[in-house]
């Protein structure tokens, strides 16, 4: 990526509250350089700095997951138990939540999928969820031996991709539902193959979300 796309995506992540993960926010982000252009970018210069059609606001969501993931580490502190990183997390999605269906909807509909058969693809959202977990382990100073710490990533990860689904349609209620399922998690210490069985539920209704969305035919 060359220097001026990525100082414009930058510039991108503020407008993407207002007008979403779109071409247009990347458009306009040209109006908020130091030195602005007199008008947005044309749709040919958005193609040729982020790419083509859709994947320019796949470019945006990338954008946008890894700044929330670098805040996570930024305004993290030393007394942050799981929870709280999480509960983080989630909160730094409301600003643009509205947005989100669409946004998730973008990565599931991938133009690489193998098969048009499968026209939802799990991979994009699977990995959100497991480096957002990846960066709560290490900041919530988890010690567990290397066998125990996959095992409790995995479960982590599920977890917050429950919570997240959850935060879309019920926002107010998704810290209190974070807090239910780590306790519970913690309660019963599940194992890694009852993970991939929530897992595998929580996808299901993942997949509903974002065919609802628009983006997928």
């Amino acid at each position: 990526m060359t220097t001026t796309s990525a100082k414009l995506l930058k510039l991108a992540l503020p407008l993407i509250e207002t007008h979403g993960f779109t071409r247009e926010a990347l458009s306009l982000s040209a109006l908020s350089l130091p030195t602005p252009l007199a008008n947005p970018l044309p749709d040919a210069s958005v193609t040729a700095l982020f790419g083509s059609g859709h994947d320019a606001c796949r470019t945006l969501v990338h954008a946008w997951l890894d700044d929330a993931r670098r805040r996570m580490k930024e305004e993290a502190t030393e007394k942050m138990g799981m929870g709280d990183v999480l509960k983080a997390r989630l909160k730094s999605n409301e600003p643009v939540l509205e947005h989100l269906p669409e946004a998730f909807a973008l990565l599931a509909s991938s133009p690489l999928l193998p098969l048009p058969l499968l026209p939802v693809d799990p991979a994009p959202i699977i990995k959100h969820a497991a480096q957002v977990s990846n960066q709560a382990c290490w900041i919530a100073h988890s010690d567990a031996r290397e066998s125990s710490w996959y095992t409790r990533r995995a479960t982590i990860s599920a977890i917050y991709l429950a919570a997240e689904l959850h935060q879309l349609t019920s926002p107010k209620t998704a810290p209190a539902f974070l807090d239910s399922l780590l306790e519970n998690a913690e309660h019963a210490g599940k194992a890694l193959d009852e993970t991939a069985l929530f897992a595998s539920y929580v996808w299901k209704s993942w997949r509903g979300i974002v065919r609802s969305s628009g983006v997928l035919v």
